[in-house]
Parts: C-alpha cells; structure tokens; sequence
C-alpha cells in the first residue's frame, strides 16, 4: 500500500487493526486533541441496518466528531472497495476543506489498499456471463480456469469461489489475466497525500477475550432486536447484509433452532476467526514501515 513522504502533502490518518483492537476508542482520543473527521473504512459498518451487531460507534460517539461512511448504505446494496474508494475519496477532501484530519478507522484492509494504491482498470462484466460463472460449481470453475489462465489458477485455492469466479470472468471477458490486469492500477491517492498510519496488532489471547465480551454486549444491547427487524424486510439470502457476523446465528435463535447461549458460543466463534483473518492479513500485507502497536495503546499522536 502506498505512502507519501512530503509534509506538504494533505494528511491523512489511518487507524487499522481487527475488529475489537480498540481502533474507535483510539479514534475519539485523537479528536480530543485536534479536529478530526472519522471515516469507515470497514466493509460491515457501511450498511445500515445492524449498527450494533457491526459495530458501528454507538450515537454518544458520534457525537463527540463527525463522521462518515458509517450505516449510509441499504443492505441489500453490494459495496466493492472500488465503490467504497470512490465515497471515501469525497469524504477526505470535504475534511481538508474543512481544515480537520480525516482519520480512516476499521478493518478491511482490501477497501485501504484500493484507496491507496488504486486498482486494476478491468472493464465491467457482462452481467449474463458473470450469472453462467457464479453459477459453476465450483470444482469446474477451477478446471475452466486452469484451462484458460493456468498462471491465475495457480495463484488461488481450488476452493476459493468467488476469487476463481472473478478470475475466470475476467478472463473470458477481456481475454486477459487477472494477474495481467493488476499490473496497471490507476486511482490511488497514495502519491497525493501524507499517510500517518497507525497498525494495532494485540496479543491474540487479550484480542479474542475483547471479541467474546464484545458479542455478549451486543446481544444485550440490540442485536437481537436488529435481526429480528431485518428479517421482517425479508431480503434476500444472498443481500450483503446478511452474511454479516451474528446475522446466521441470531436468526436461528429466533426461529427457535438454537438457544440463546448457543447462538452466542457461534457468535463468538465466528467473530474470532473473523478477527484471526484479518490480523493475519495486515500482518503480511501492510508494509512494512506501518507503526506496529502488539500492545493496547490509550492515545497517538498525528504531527
């Protein structure tokens, strides 16, 4: 991910980390200090219909400094990170107009890179031939692929759908490899900007305590009631916004197939492997000369 070194540059700050790491809380300290605009930079908290089970700060939080990009989505809406790059972009360059520090906080570090970095100028996919594609199982997805792009096939897990789907799309759609097309990225604002990132790594052991404390807070604080109004939208299976964490396990409860120490113990499952996922993604795929924090930090400071 790209960083630019000249002070003279706009600033902008980034808070990254897992889920439960302590990003907001460190957030809000900094907006004590300084004026601030915090900008989401997780792929859960865009769509608005489980502010608490996505954990999205809470409206005493936001309160306290504007903030964007948190719930402005309906959940049936997809978000790509290019969708996402797109919006943030808008929202940084309001806050140096405004003269305050925008602060990307969250978790999903595809959706930073992309900003930073930008992204592969593949052109859109006919929506018929993307529908034949994610229709495959996915064992012959793989063999089309390895076929067609062997290099790119080698590149992915066999069971690994929906990234054998795009490549395989991409492929019969433009006659190029993926891997081809990643070579040429165009929209970053790395080169634009002075980054000032902030990488929070906990001890694992304290990180996955946080997230089962964390679960348990927000089924006593209305994540039970989000599911239960989100069901009655009836939505589709497949909507984004119900494949989030807790969505599967919640709904079960309701519908009397589990209970609620059950759905909680699943919960918390899911959400530490969650965690697990993305702390190992930003610890190989962050750069190196991030500021790394193995321990809870309380207060930074952005010069």
């Amino acid at each position: 991910m790209g960083i630019s070194n000249p002070e003279n540059k706009p600033k902008l700050a980034l808070i990254a980390g897992p889920t439960a790491s302590g990003k907001t809380a460190l957030a809000l300290r900094l907006a004590k200090k300084r004026d601030v605009v915090i900008i989401n930079a997780d792929s859960a908290q865009v769509y608005s219909e489980l502010p608490v089970l996505s954990a999205q700060p809470t409206p005493d939080e936001m309160a306290q400094a504007p903030h964007r990009l948190f719930g402005y989505l309906d959940g049936t809406e997809p978000c790509s990170a290019a969708r996402w790059a797109k919006d943030a972009k808008g929202a940084i360059a309001e806050a140096h107009d405004a003269g305050a520090l925008p602060v990307l906080v969250g978790g999903t570090g595809l959706y930073m890179r992309t900003l930073l970095d930008g992204i592969a100028p593949i052109p859109e996919i006919d929506p018929a031939l993307r529908a034949d594609i994610r229709n495959l199982p996915v064992a012959e997805a793989y063999a089309a692929l390895q076929d067609v792009d062997p290099q790119a096939a080698a590149s992915l897990a066999p069971t690994d759908s929906s990234r054998i789907a795009r490549a395989l799309e991409v492929i019969q759609s433009t006659g190029r490899s993926i891997l081809n097309w990643r070579q040429d990225k165009v929209g970053g604002i790395g080169a634009d900007i002075t980054l000032k990132p902030v990488l929070l790594l906990p001890q694992r052991a304290w990180l996955y305590a946080r997230c089962d404390q964390r679960f348990d807070a927000m089924i006593d604080g209305g994540a039970v009631e989000e599911v239960a109004a989100l069901l009655k939208l009836n939505l589709p299976g497949d909507a984004p916004v119900m494949r989030a964490i807790g969505v599967r396990e919640m709904s079960a409860m309701l519908a009397g197939e589990m209970t609620r120490d059950q759905a909680a113990a699943l919960g918390k499952i899911a959400t530490r492997q969650y965690a697990k996922r993305q702390y190992t993604w930003f610890r190989n795929q962050a750069p190196a000369h991030w500021p790394r924090f193995d321990d809870v930090i309380n207060d930074i400071e952005i010069n």
